[in-house]
């Protein structure tokens, strides 16, 4: 560059360079683009500064070195660089004062999220790798190809610094219900034109096939993997994102608060209501000030990419503020009331010929997440809603009367009855998830309601031993060991292992030779080399015909070249 001329910055944005921000040579002016320069030797270093509010995606920036008079004398190439938000930066609406919590929701990229039963959880490890090669082009690309993008570019640039609206159009994204969304959603087996959602060990394949493929669509995916995927995309995007899982999760169609159960009078369901409860449900928080709002609902917003129902005409919903929820503010922006009657809807069984059977506490039990302190879970369920006992006693205070009424009832010793299943028994009524349903209905006599409770029996899986000999060196070859032994009494067919880690190795599959016999142990190995130092997770699914889901996850310590 040469020197003694002025200098000028462009920063373009935008496909066709929709946004155009001129720099301006002002040190400290804070809600303005600016740079500084410094002279060394025959180069002039450059120090650009970005307001707290700037547009967040792909930049080109133009020198200009302009003549005494205002006119350009010569034009650099450009130079392409990404802008984030900041949740480091006080001025920043997604600003994140704690360092330990910005180490967790911003950095770490490798997570863990609960499955199962309220009373039985489970967890399975899963790789975010926001960090990957590539990713954070294919997030901007996601952006990029939204119906609001597609529709009107310029207005959705400017738009983009808002983290209201981009965590918005990220859950649109994420499915592809109604636009060129990353993943199609399937509830239900044969999965055999895609990937099983159980078989997905992280977010980063699925977000490079989207890309490969010509923004199409990826199959399959279920809850946690919208939610994954979407963690994924808001923290590369620099939005402190965590993912919940809400165990008994309500799915209110109507929006009356209850969920509506239609029974025959053989208490089998009838498919006339769209309403449902799942063992559980996933999504994500993510960390912003609300400035759209009253005061009080900073903070944790959710945010939901499942597709379930219509928002704005959009397959997306939130972000919600969790303190909304909390309070019952239902008329919150966005999505509220869909989100309250997940935590806290009541269950309601019809039966064709007489009132319902009612059941208050049988959704939002145990909303977790991974803890920012290590690998374990912690409970937010407080954050969600007030103990059952505290709504007891505000029904008990409306409800004070001052007559005096006595109850008697002849009370029977309890009585349990063991019910004993063999595989035969069970094997055609286990779920995705290695998990069977229960019903029970009990007809008291000189009763006209029925009671019936229903139980999700989460089944046992079998310990995969993961084993990584020796040190692990950046760019030196190491070889995992990995086993498991087959615990069901028929053998197993087409086994297949999927490994990948962030910064270890990217998606790779293991197929077993052969069948896997009752009792049998199986072993693979895979030699890979670590690409990033630091500590480091290696994931492992393993899938067959009768047994699926099988998940394990090793830490590694990888060192630097010496």
């Amino acid at each position: 560059m040469r020197l003694g001329k002025k200098e000028k910055l462009l920063f373009l944005s935008g496909k066709r360079d929709e946004v155009v921000i001129k720099g301006r040579k002002e040190r400290g002016a804070g809600d303005k683009w600016w740079f500084n320069e410094q002279q060394v030797q025959n180069e002039i270093l450059l120090t650009v500064h970005s307001p707290a509010d700037a547009i967040v995606g792909q930049y080109r920036l133009a020198v200009l070195l302009m003549t005494p008079t205002g006119h350009i004398f010569q034009e650099t190439k450009k130079v392409e660089f990404h802008l984030l938000f900041n949740p480091w930066c006080k001025d920043d609406v997604v600003y994140l004062p704690e360092e330990n919590l910005l180490q967790e929701y911003i950095m770490n990229e490798a997570g863990i999220i609960y499955m199962g039963a309220w009373d039985n959880i489970k967890s399975i490890p899963w790789n975010y790798g926001q960090f990957e090669d590539y990713v954070m082009d294919i997030c901007f690309e996601v952006l990029d190809n939204s119906n609001n993008a597609l529709k009107n570019s310029k207005m959705d640039m400017e738009l983009r610094s808002d983290p209201v609206y981009v965590s918005r159009i990220i859950t649109a994204m994420v499915n592809s219900n109604g636009d060129r969304g990353l993943l199609t959603g399937k509830w239900n087996e044969p999965y055999t034109d895609g990937v099983p959602p159980y078989q997905w060990t992280g977010s980063v394949p699925i977000l490079k096939q989207w890309s490969k493929n010509g923004i199409r669509t990826v199959k399959y995916g279920q809850c946690w993997v919208f939610a994954g995927v979407a963690c994924t995309v808001l923290r590369c995007l620099g939005i402190p994102t965590r993912l919940i899982t809400n165990f008994s999760s309500a799915h209110d169609v109507d929006g009356n608060l209850s969920v509506d159960f239609l029974l025959d009078e053989r208490y089998d369901s009838i498919n006339r209501q769209r309403d449902s409860s799942w063992n559980f449900h996933c999504w994500v928080e993510s960390w912003m000030r609300r400035d759209d709002l009253p005061k009080g609902n900073d903070g944790w917003q959710v945010l939901d990419p499942t597709p379930q129902e219509l928002s704005d005409g959009e397959f997306c919903c939130g972000p919600c503020p969790v303190a909304a929820i909390k309070e019952g503010n239902v008329g919150v922006k966005y999505d509220a009331r869909f989100v309250f009657a997940e935590v806290n809807a009541d269950i309601i069984y019809w039966m064709v010929k007489q009132d319902g059977q009612w059941q208050k506490s049988g959704v939002g039990k145990n909303i977790s997440t991974k803890s920012v302190y290590g690998d374990h879970r912690e409970d937010v369920t407080l954050h969600y809603k007030y103990p059952e006992a505290m709504l007891l006693c505000c029904i008990l205070t409306y409800n004070f009367s001052a007559k005096h009424n006595a109850l008697f009832y002849s009370l029977c010793s309890a009585h349990k009855e063991v019910l004993r299943l063999r595989y035969d028994d069970y094997v055609r009524c286990i779920s995705d998830h290695n998990q069977i349903r229960v019903k029970a209905v009990l007809e008291a006599l000189g009763e006209n309601k029925p009671i019936m409770a229903m139980a999700n029996i989460p089944l046992s899986r079998p310990e995969l031993l993961i084993q990584v000999p020796g040190k692990a060196v950046v760019q030196q070859q190491v070889t995992a060991y990995i086993s498991f032994t087959n615990p069901l009494p028929v053998a197993l067919n087409g086994g297949v292992f999927t490994v990948e880690g962030a910064g270890l190795l990217y998606a790779t599959k293991v197929h077993v030779r052969g069948n896997v016999f009752p009792g049998q142990k199986v072993s693979v190995k895979l030699a890979f080399s670590p690409m990033r130092t630091g500590v480091r997770k290696l994931l492992v699914d393993f899938d067959s015909d009768r047994l699926k889901d099988v998940k394990g996850v090793a830490t590694l310590v990888v060192r630097k070249k010496y």
